[in-house]
C-alpha cells in the first residue's frame, strides 16, 4: 500500500476514528494504495461542530481579508502542480497531461474567487429623497460540498474557493473511489493560511451522504454524480428545507453536418469521445450525422485510432465500470448497431490488472437504443444518422438530459438554428467540449442539474449567499411621498 491509510480532516487536524473502512485501488493496475474510512452521522455531525466554531469568526472577517487565503492557496496548486497531478493520475487512472489540466482549471476557479471582493459587491440606491436602499450579501454558515470520481481535484475546486471566501464554512464528502486528492487540499488550505474548522473532509460513502442531507447544522448542499443519486440528494436535502443544488448525468449530442471541416470536426469529437476515458459529464457520447457525413466518421475513426489505452487513454474508475461499458456496446452491436471501432477487451502491457476500454465507435445506432438514450461514461461514440436538422433536433431534444450539445458546421444560420432549438445548457459551436470558462457558469439544463443556478462562475454567488435588505432614512425634514 503505497498511502498510509486515510483519515477525515476536522478542526485542522487528520483524526483518529474507529470506523469501517474501503480499499482504494488504482485504475491504472488494480493494486490497492490506500484505505479510506467509511463514515456516518457521528464523524459528519463532529464536522459540523467544528465547522460552526469557525464560522462566527470566519464570517465576521471583511471578503478582502479572507481572499488573501485563496491568493495563498493559488501559489499553492501551482508550485505543487505535479505531485497534485500524479496523485490523480493514480487515484483516478486519467492520463498525467489531463491530470494536469484538472488542477490547472482549479486554479482557474481559485483565481476567479480571488476577484469576488469586486464581483460580490452589495448596492446602494436612493430610492427617495433622504431614503436610501441598499443589499448586502451574507455567508449561509455550514455548506457542504459531494464530489465525484471523476475530477478528484477540479470539483471540488468548483465548491471550494468561491463558497469559502464568501464567508462560509465547508465540510467536502469526496468520493470513496478518490480520496487521497481531497486530503491534500485540506493540507494546502491549512498551509494557505485558512484557519482550523473552516475546512473539513469528512470519508464514506451512502451513510456519509445521507448524514449530511439529514444534518440540521448544514444549510445548503452542492453535488455532483449521476443523475439517480442527483435526484435522490435533491430530494433528501430539501425535505429537510436544505438549500441544494445537485448536478447529474448527461447524453452529450454533437450534430455534424456535411459542409463541417473534416479534419477539425475529427479531432475535436475523437478528443471529446475518450478524453479522460471518457468519464466526465460533458464527453462527447452521441454524433447524429445529417446527411452524408461518411468522409467525416472515417477521419473520425481514423483519429481514434491513434489514442491508445495506456499511452494517451486513461483508465476507466474500476472493474465494475469496464464491465458495464463493455456490455453497452456488446448490447448495441447485438442490436443491430455496426462496430466501426472497437475497444472491449484492451489491456495494457506490465498492467494487465487495470481497468482499460479503447475507443470504441458505433454507426447506425438507432435513438430507441439503450446505448443511445443512457450515460455509459467511457469512451464510446454512438453514430445516429438523420436527413434533416430538424430531425436532429427532435433526436436531441427527445433526451432526458440536457448538459451540453454541440453543431459541427461551416453555416451561421445552422449553428444559430440548433443554439436556439438544442435543449441543453452548455452549447458548442464546432467544439467538441464546450465548457463555459470563468467568470462564465458551469450547469445544464434537464435532468443533468437539480435546483437553482450554477455550480460555478458568477451563478455560484446567489447559492453560497443570502440577501439582507436595507432601507436608512437619516432626514426627517425631507420632502416625503409614498415611498418614503
Amino acid at each position: 500500500m503505497k498511502y498510509s491509510s486515510l483519515k477525515n480532516y476536522i478542526e485542522g487536524e487528520f483524526v483518529e476514528q474507529d470506523l469501517e473502512t474501503m480499499e482504494v485501488l488504482s485504475p491504472i493496475d488494480g493494486n490497492m494504495i490506500s484505505s479510506v474510512p467509511l463514515s456516518g452521522y457521528d464523524a459528519v455531525d463532529k464536522a459540523v461542530l467544528s465547522a460552526k466554531k469557525a464560522f462566527h469568526k470566519w464570517s465576521s472577517a471583511t471578503i478582502k481579508e479572507r481572499v488573501q487565503v485563496f491568493y495563498r492557496y493559488k501559489y499553492l496548486l501551482e508550485e505543487n502542480i505535479d505531485e497534485l497531478s500524479e496523485l490523480i493520475q493514480e487515484e483516478n487512472g486519467k492520463t498525467l497531461s489531463e491530470a494536469r489540466a484538472e488542477v490547472e482549471k482549479s486554479i482557474e476557479v481559485t483565481e476567479f474567487a480571488c476577484s469576488l471582493p469586486q464581483i460580490s459587491a452589495g448596492e446602494i440606491l436612493e430610492v427617495s429623497k433622504g431614503v436610501e436602499c441598499r443589499i448586502d450579501r451574507y455567508p449561509l454558515g455550514v455548506v457542504a460540498s459531494i464530489t465525484p470520481f471523476n475530477f478528484p481535484n477540479m470539483v471540488p475546486n468548483w465548491t471550494i474557493p468561491n463558497a469559502i471566501v464568501l464567508g462560509n464554512a465547508m465540510i467536502l464528502k469526496p468520493s470513496e473511489q478518490v480520496p487521497l486528492s481531497a486530503n491534500r487540499i485540506a493540507e494546502l488550505l491549512k498551509e494557505a493560511g485558512l484557519p482550523d474548522g473552516v475546512f473539513n473532509v469528512v470519508h464514506g460513502a451512502r451513510e456519509a451522504v445521507e448524514a449530511i442531507c439529514d444534518h440540521p447544522g448544514i444549510e445548503a448542499v452542492s453535488f455532483v454524480g449521476s443523475t439517480k443519486t442527483a435526484k435522490a440528494v435533491y430530494a433528501r436535502g430539501t425535505s429537510k428545507l436544505k438549500r441544494v443544488l445537485a448536478l447529474g448525468g448527461a447524453k452529450n449530442h454533437l450534430i455534424v453536418f456535411p459542409d463541417a471541416n473534416t479534419d477539425m470536426t475529427a479531432s475535436n469529437v475523437a478528443a471529446s469521445m475518450t478524453g479522460c476515458a471518457g468519464q466526465r459529464c460533458m464527453a462527447a457520447s452521441a454524433m447524429v450525422a445529417v446527411g452524408p457525413v461518411d468522409h467525416i466518421i472515417s477521419k473520425i475513426v481514423e483519429e481514434a485510432k491513434k489514442i491508445i489505452p495506456g499511452k494517451n487513454l486513461g483508465a476507466v474508475i474500476s472493474k465494475q465500470a469496464k464491465e458495464r461499458i463493455e456490455n453497452y456496446i456488446t448490447e448495441a452491436e447485438k442490436g443491430g448497431a455496426k462496430v466501426l471501432l472497437d475497444g472491449r477487451n484492451s489491456r495494457v502491457e506490465g498492467k494487465e490488472n487495470g481497468f482499460y476500454v479503447g475507443p470504441t465507435i458505433l454507426d447506425y445506432v438507432r435513438p430507441e437504443m439503450k446505448i443511445a438514450k443512457e450515460e455509459v461514461f467511457g469512451p464510446v461514440l454512438s453514430i445516429m444518422r438523420t436527413g434533416k436538422i430538424e430531425d436532429a433536433i427532435k433526436i436531441q431534444n427527445s433526451s432526458l438530459y440536457g448538459n451540453a450539445a454541440s453543431v459541427f458546421t461551416q453555416s451561421g444560420g445552422v449553428a444559430r438554428y440548433v443554439i436556439d432549438n438544442a435543449s441543453a445548457g452548455m452549447i458548442g459551436v464546432n467544439i467538441g467540449v464546450p465548457v463555459p470558462r470563468e467568470p462564465f457558469s458551469f450547469g445544464g439544463w434537464n435532468e443533468s442539474k437539480f435546483g437553482t443556478g450554477d455550480i460555478t462562475g458568477k451563478s455560484s454567488i446567489e447559492f453560497w449567499t443570502k440577501l439582507k435588505k436595507t432601507t436608512i432614512k437619516w432626514n426627517p425634514e425631507s420632502r416625503t411621498n409614498w415611498m418614503s
